[in-house]
């Protein structure tokens, strides 16, 4: 990557409109940053995934960051080190080389005293580190610390402390450890020349207002905490089997993205660390996605079981089935959480912040969690199928719940709603969430002797939820209800195959009402509705794959027009990884991998994939890296190695 003194169009030189793909992702399972190829960090979150950003110069100039980088013109090259987040950027002047490592600590992976392993990152300093090294010649460096928490609302002050630097502004603390002089005015910042084999070390820690601010690093400690992050996550992936199917590195680099994303403290999934990435340009389809969806449950851990990462997707499954215990079946179940299981996600605009490419509004919280989606019904129950061999004897409460959330299905696959896309239009009969009813349904009938309620338990679900289904606490019982869910799921069948197929165009529509096309429906062979070969499976696939499709290959998530938004978007990394799905499972494996091969060159140099794409420029669109994408790509990848096995037709070599 050559960096002169040019910027591309619509962006500045370092700072906010820098394309979303030349970012790098670090993560200690509690919190995230983004990291240019120019080495500044430009978006970082503290303490919390869905906490307020201490540096947003991704969303605008003046928000914060930390920059470490040449002062004259430079190339770079960057990799991560191993199967880690440990990143390492080489810089190339003319007149020498540097290497800067950048990582958050996740602290030791093996009890010392007890030699147990570690959970990963459950025992992080939430620290940042970044060692900069000259491995040839001499480099003139340009150091500017520049926090601005509050997503840039505040200008902290600066003291010098031994060491380092203290600032001090808004809720929080930060000290640096520094082992260079910094000049201080509305940020700490220096340039200085390194020669073969001088290396410094930076660490930034943070301390609440209350807390004595934490004490600067020695040298020998970075060094230290530095190997130990680099074996932590060697050790968590060594722990899972090798894949041996399509593109193994790209599957590797996304089954590490999961775990970056998951909350250590208690296996919350994010959609994504980032919020207002736009869908398109200037359009205001701007969102927070760093919340975890009841949605992403069934896909996710199809992903992490195919991976081997079943530890990992039990945490998941009990994160969600606990943060949504309180559900009844009269109203709508709440579709996402905060990472620490809240509810309340009221969204708001940040009008002082301009935007990414100038796309307004900056949006933090996220008013979906308002809205009534169905689908999350069947998500909840395949994914508990999908673990039944795992979860052991579930407790009351889940089981509880998941006797519910049938129940729930049951009774309301018949209105309307918003759709997984989650339309800010009118509400509509969605194909796909009728669907996932049927899942719910047809999995609770088959998992009803693991989520068997005993008589005395049902007496919890309280007199108005017993009474309003005119049973008897020893009536409410999944193996006692099971025939009523079967009645129902069959009900759903017959709704599906009379109202959303459309015979003049062939295929299952996006709803009962109109003729347009959603993506979501290539999963109906995937979630057991139809078999692959069935006719009607086959020509929806087609008329998919030749209505949605856009330029480079890859596929919309429906037509424009249909989501009660204005402009359009960019083409949706996850749909295509489902039609490369779908195609594998009607046989037509070839061109299955055709496709997923298309949607993984989405992929930038690092393995990281964003929400969605510009099909005119390959540019990424939306929040970055997306956890939808990487577990799209991970299922495609099990389907078509499935598929190339039973056929014979695997690729040598692959």
């Amino acid at each position: 990557m050559d960096h002169g003194d040019t910027a591309e169009p619509g962006a500045t030189a370092h700072g906010s409109g820098r394309p979303i793909e030349d970012y790098a992702l670090l993560s200690d399972r509690r919190c995230a940053a983004l990291v240019s190829s120019e080495g500044s960090i430009d978006w970082f979150c503290r303490p919390r995934f869905d906490s307020p950003a201490v540096y947003a110069r991704l969303l605008d100039d003046d928000a914060g960051h930390w920059s470490i980088r040449p002062a004259g013109p430079f190339t770079s090259e960057r990799g991560y080190v191993g199967d880690t987040f440990v990143l390492r950027t080489v810089f190339t002047t003319a007149t020498g080389t540097a290497h800067l490592i950048d990582t958050f600590a996740i602290g030791p992976s093996i009890e010392a005293e007890t030699g147990v392993r570690l959970r990963l990152a459950s025992r992080a300093p939430r620290a940042t580190l970044r060692v900069l090294e000259c491995t040839a010649g001499e480099v003139e460096i340009d150091f500017d610390f520049k926090p601005r928490p509050e997503f840039g609302l505040v200008k902290p002050i600066f003291t010098t402390v031994p060491g380092g630097i203290l600032a001090t502004g808004g809720p929080v603390r930060f000290v640096l450890t520094s082992p260079i002089p910094l000049e201080i005015d509305d940020s700490a910042h220096a340039r200085v020349v390194l020669r073969t084999g001088d290396k410094l070390r930076f660490v930034t820690q943070s301390a609440g207002l209350a807390d004595e601010p934490p004490a600067t690093w020695t040298p020998e400690a970075v060094d230290a905490e530095l190997e130990e992050t680099i074996q932590g996550w060697q050790h968590w992936s060594d722990a899972h089997p090798a894949w041996d199917g399509p593109l193994p590195h790209l599957v590797r680099r996304s089954i590490l993205v999961l775990e970056a994303l998951r909350y250590q403290p208690t296996g919350a999934l994010v959609a994504a660390p980032t919020t207002s990435l736009p869908e398109a340009v200037g359009a205001g389809r701007n969102w927070d996605y760093r919340f975890s969806w009841i949605r992403d449950a069934s896909f996710t851990v199809q992903a992490l079981a195919a991976a081997g990462s079943t530890e990992e997707a039990v945490a998941f499954f009990e994160f969600i089935t606990r943060a949504a215990a309180h559900y009844h079946p009269q109203s709508p179940l709440q579709i996402m959480f905060g990472v620490g299981g809240e509810h309340d996600l009221s969204e708001r605009e940040l009008t002082h912040l301009s935007g990414w490419r100038g796309s307004r509004p900056v949006r933090v919280g996220n008013a979906a969690w308002l809205q009534p989606q169905l689908d999350v019904y069947g998500e909840l129950l395949d994914a508990a199928w999908q673990l039944r061999h795992h979860l052991g004897h579930l407790d009351a409460t889940a089981r509880h719940f998941l006797t519910v959330v049938a129940d729930a299905a049951a009774d309301q696959w018949g209105q309307t709603d918003q759709g997984i896309w989650e339309s800010r239009g009118a509400p509509r009969h969605y194909t796909y969430s009728k669907l996932m009813c049927w899942v719910a349904l047809d999995r609770a009938v088959k998992n009803a002797e693991l989520i068997e309620v005993e008589a005395h338990e049902a007496l919890y679900f309280g007199p108005d939820i017993l009474a309003s289904r005119q049973l008897r606490p020893e009536d409410f019982n999944p193996v006692k209800l099971a025939p009523g869910w079967a009645a129902a799921r069959d009900r759903i069948r017959e709704a599906i195959e009379t109202y959303a197929w459309k015979p003049r165009i062939g295929a299952f529509g996006a709803a009962f009402d109109g003729e347009d096309l959603d993506a979501a429906v290539l999963l109906l062979p995937a979630v057991g509705f139809l078999p692959g070969d069935d006719p009607r499976v086959v020509s929806t696939v087609d008329a998919i794959a030749d209505r949605l499709r856009a330029g480079r290959g890859l596929v919309r998530r429906y037509e424009t027009g249909t989501d009660g938004l204005d402009g359009d978007e960019g083409a949706f990394v996850m749909c295509t990884f489902w039609l490369a799905q779908a195609l594998a499972l009607t046989g037509r494996v070839e061109r299955a991998r055709e496709v997923f091969e298309e949607a993984a060159a989405c992929a930038n140099d690092l393995g990281l994939m964003s929400e969605e794409v510009d099909t005119a420029t390959g540019a990424m669109l939306g929040n970055y890296p997306q956890a939808f994408s990487h577990i799209g790509l991970i299922n495609a990848a099990a389907a078509i190695h499935d598929a190339e096995r039973l056929s014979g037709t695997r690729p040598p070599g692959s």
